[in-house]
């Protein structure tokens, strides 16, 4: 009885086969994710390389850099107030971010929970009135806070609180309509039980319905921080003295007129200015991703 033995080339072409079945179902997302990490990571590393640059110059910068300094954050604060613009805008992104949310959840529980005249007709005028940017009404303000400076300087040009009013004036709208969203799937059985026991509204709100709107209370908070810390246009129209700006519009006059010599510094300044919003989202991302309204109701 004679064998017939297998060739090499016979052997290689079932394995040769299933290398390729593998990359055309797996594999293939394996490049495009290795691409997309390199291409999310580039600017990134730039940035660092630049911040580290002892030269501190666009033109002398390079991806991997030949050495490190710490000049680039010395000279940041002692040639400029960075220390202001920081301070200034982490009260500002918080307070404005607190109280985005609470105004927000007050309408949104209102909205959601009871039955007014004009309640349709106020829904849909936030969500048409956040059609139109707030930077249209520019002119406008800028005239009202031109009288109102001079009668009340604590709220005018070149305070937080004047640019803390301004943002109040658009913290309402998508907020509002995401947490409505959210107060609707809460079942109406709590509010119901609360009352029967001899609960308020207030106290429905405060003590029942906000613990268990935490996850979307995480998530417009977050936004609205974002979106307050990194506001440049009308932040760069309302602050113009070096001590009042905020780090958008101080960040930008560095590299406004002297791109190439101060990058370093600005870019010592974008890593420093990243530390704040990644705090946040770490803080809150445990209530983000959480489900507290589970089980809430039992059967």
């Amino acid at each position: 009885m004679t064998t017939i033995a297998k060739t090499p080339a016979a052997t290689r072409t079932p394995a040769r086969r299933s290398r390729g079945r593998w990359f055309a179902q797996v594999g293939w997302r394996h490049v495009v994710g290795v691409l997309a990490v390199a291409f999310s990571l580039f600017p990134i590393l730039f940035v660092i390389s630049a911040a580290f640059n002892p030269l501190g110059t666009l033109s002398s910068t390079e991806l991997l850099p030949t050495g490190a300094s710490l000049e680039n954050f010395t000279n940041l604060f002692d040639r400029t107030a960075f220390g202001h613009w920081f301070l200034n805008s982490l009260l500002l992104a918080g307070v404005a971010s607190f109280a985005s949310i609470f105004l927000s959840s007050l309408a949104a529980y209102a909205f959601s929970r009871m039955r007014f005249a004009g309640r349709r007709v106020g829904l849909l005028a936030l969500l048409l009135i956040q059609m139109f940017p707030q930077f249209l009404a520019i002119v406008a303000i800028f005239l009202i806070f031109t009288t109102l400076t001079d009668l009340y300087p604590s709220i005018g040009f070149n305070t937080p609180w004047g640019l803390f009013l301004l943002y109040m004036g658009g913290a309402l709208g998508a907020n509002t309509w995401l947490m409505k969203g959210f107060f609707d799937t809460l079942p109406k059985e709590l509010d119901e039980s609360a009352t029967m026991d001899g609960a308020s509204h207030v106290q429905v709100f405060f003590r029942i319905m906000l613990p268990l709107v935490a996850p979307i209370l995480a998530v417009t908070g977050l936004l609205a921080f974002i979106g307050s810390i990194n506001e440049f246009i009308i932040a760069n129209v309302f602050l113009t003295e070096p001590e009042a700006k905020t780090l958008a519009v101080g960040m930008y006059g560095l590299v406004a007129g002297e791109r190439n010599n101060n990058f370093g510094m600005f870019a010592a300044g974008t890593l420093l200015t990243a530390i704040p919003t990644v705090l946040v989202f770490q803080l809150l991302q445990r209530y983000i991703v959480s489900g507290l309204t589970s089980g809430a109701v039992k059967g």
